[in-house]
């Protein structure tokens, strides 16, 4: 008496083994396609480049803010209590200045420890125009370059060692909404400075 699945192995085609052996090949290669892609992200000098969030240049941020006739950069001597506020700023800070308004773009970090965040600020008639983040690369918090976060920031003033308006709070980024608060409040002081 023979076994029923002894018959069924008999039965199947010797060109039936590629098939299983080229069916796992091509599992074994989809799970691979992640890995492949990310390995093929790494720079020049072997390290792994930066996922990015936000990874706007600044020169489009310019263009969006004053069109293709962009102003030429000025610097300001960075001193006082902005030094204070957000590190490190270096001890000129370029700005871009033209029809009442200046720009200002900038790195802080949420917290020691967190990749630092590119920011850029439209500041005129001594308040915030707008607010844009341009290069995230922390894991969370990314909500702070979402505009309707940043739309919080709009016609802020100086007052004190902050800014007059109440910025809502997001959960698991807290760190990134008072960095956020920082560097619009080192905008408007270097906008009074540059005067």
């Amino acid at each position: 008496m023979h076994d029923a699945s002894e018959n069924h192995i008999s039965r199947i085609p010797a060109h039936a083994e590629p098939t299983r052996t080229t069916r796992r090949s091509l599992i074994r290669s989809l799970l691979g396609l992640p890995l492949a892609l990310f390995a093929q992200r790494a720079s020049a000098d072997g390290g792994i480049e930066q996922f990015y969030k936000f990874n706007i240049k600044p020169e489009v941020f310019l263009e969006e803010v004053f069109g293709t006739e962009i102003p030429a950069a000025q610097s300001v001597a960075v001193s006082g209590n902005v030094a204070q506020l957000i590190q490190p700023l270096p001890q000129r800070m370029r700005y871009w200045r033209a029809a009442g308004r200046t720009v200002w773009i900038f790195d802080e970090l949420g917290k020691v420890g967190y990749q630092p965040t590119t920011c850029a600020f439209v500041v005129r008639d001594k308040s915030i125009e707008r607010a844009k983040v341009l290069i995230y690369r922390e894991s969370r918090g990314e909500q702070v370059g979402q505009p309707s976060f940043l739309q919080q920031l709009a016609g802020a003033k100086a007052v004190g060692s902050g800014i007059d308006k109440t910025v809502d709070n997001i959960s698991g980024a807290t760190y990134s909404v008072k960095m956020m608060q920082r560097m619009a409040r080192t905008a408007l002081m270097l906008d009074e400075m540059a005067v």
